[in-house]
């Protein structure tokens, strides 16, 4: 374990966040081990960075958010936003005994952390002002959602977050990023699916390594009001602790106009229903990362597989901008291997991927195979 604690502090340090000396570095460790938080504090400290932790608990979490009141998550934001003002670089090392743990917190409480907290801190500075990458971390309650061994599936975690050659992934992602930027019309089709959008003048962004571990996407925003037609999502997502399964959504003109899924239906309304913004799309990206083999129900690792693709109801990236603003930012996932039933991808009539594996010569470095995985 200490090797793999070392390359993956490593990734994080030098690949991820590019530690210069004297930059402030915010730790945001969530139930995760005090062994691997230390050395990635000293892994911080040997690149002559100044580390920072911020040490927490969901259990706590949940008991904090249940007695929100808007005071109380009004001086929160303000507080964590004037930290991250100080920073350069974040890490946000996310555990989670009980995915589930969030699941009683009423909405309207979770609101006030969304609306008062989250987007202060990190809508607004971490993520457009600061070098920074997430993680989730290997608890039993992922290795069962897996449905793999505890053993097994840590091996699994660091070799898909740690092990990738990142550096060629880039590389083999210049013609896909080169192609998305030319295209106006997308058109996805698949079992349950056949939507429809513009990219057209929307930067096209490739993540190799840099903000998420695992990483392996690249990504873009539809058109406001480009988006038509039905989509169904089969990978599960956890949102506010309750878990969704294929989720289904109708466009027209680029707002959902009908949603449902197979459990916690009225949540999903309550979720849209959050702000004008959350019924509009704000991301769609193309994973690739060629080790993630199976949905898991983890968001940061099921929308990196390598035959997927995700659209994200909510707020738009600063890099990859529509114009949509809202409070949510819900990346949902479909995958498109044989084994999920298929799936297809255009780009102005144009066919680039089939069973999810790219079809164009130019864009096959960013098969499975050539990335480092039959």
């Amino acid at each position: 374990m200490n090797a793999h604690y070392s390359r993956l502090a490593d990734t994080i340090v030098r690949h991820s966040l590019k530690v210069l000396p004297g930059d402030h570095v915010l730790v945001e460790a969530t139930d995760i081990p005090d062994a691997f938080t230390t050395v990635l504090i000293d892994r911080i400290a040997d690149a002559e960075g100044c580390p920072h932790a911020l040490i927490q608990s969901q259990k706590v979490q949940r008991a904090v958010y249940r007695a929100a009141t808007t005071e109380q998550m009004t001086l929160l934001g303000e507080v964590e936003r004037r930290r991250m003002e100080a920073m350069q670089c974040y890490v946000g090392l996310r555990g989670s005994h009980n995915p589930s743990e969030m699941s009683d917190v009423p909405r309207e409480r979770m609101n006030l952390y969304e609306r008062h907290v989250w987007t202060p801190v990190h809508g607004q500075v971490r993520i457009p002002k600061t070098r920074w990458v997430v993680l989730r971390w290997p608890h039993p309650s992922m290795a069962q959602a897996a449905r793999m061994s505890t053993d097994a599936f840590e091996e699994y975690y660091f070799q898909v977050c740690a092990g990738v050659d990142y550096d060629a992934m880039a590389k083999a992602m210049e013609p896909l990023h080169e192609l998305m930027d030319r295209t106006d019309q997308v058109q996805i089709t698949g079992p349950g699916t056949n939507i429809s959008f513009s990219i057209k003048g929307v930067p096209t962004v490739p993540c190799a390594g840099g903000c998420n571990l695992p990483d392996g996407e690249i990504f873009t925003a539809p058109v406001r009001d480009s988006v038509n037609g039905t989509i169904l999502f089969n990978a599960p997502s956890v949102q506010r602790g309750r878990t969704f399964e294929r989720i289904e959504l109708q466009f027209r003109n680029g707002k959902v106009v009908g949603a449902t899924c197979s459990q916690n239906v009225a949540e999903l309304t309550s979720i849209l229903d959050m702000d004008d913004g959350a019924r509009h799309v704000g991301e769609w990206s193309i994973g690739v990362n060629p080790f993630v083999t199976s949905a898991i129900g983890d968001t940061l690792f099921d929308e990196k597989k390598a035959g997927s693709f995700h659209l994200t109801p909510g707020r738009a990236y600063d890099e990859a901008d529509n114009g949509n603003r809202s409070d949510l930012h819900w990346d949902l996932v479909c995958i498109q291997r044989p084994e999920y039933g298929g799936g297809e991808i255009w780009f102005d009539g144009v066919l680039v991927r089939k069973a999810g594996l790219f079809v164009l010569p130019e864009l096959a470095g960013l098969n499975p195979d050539a990335l480092g995985r039959a």
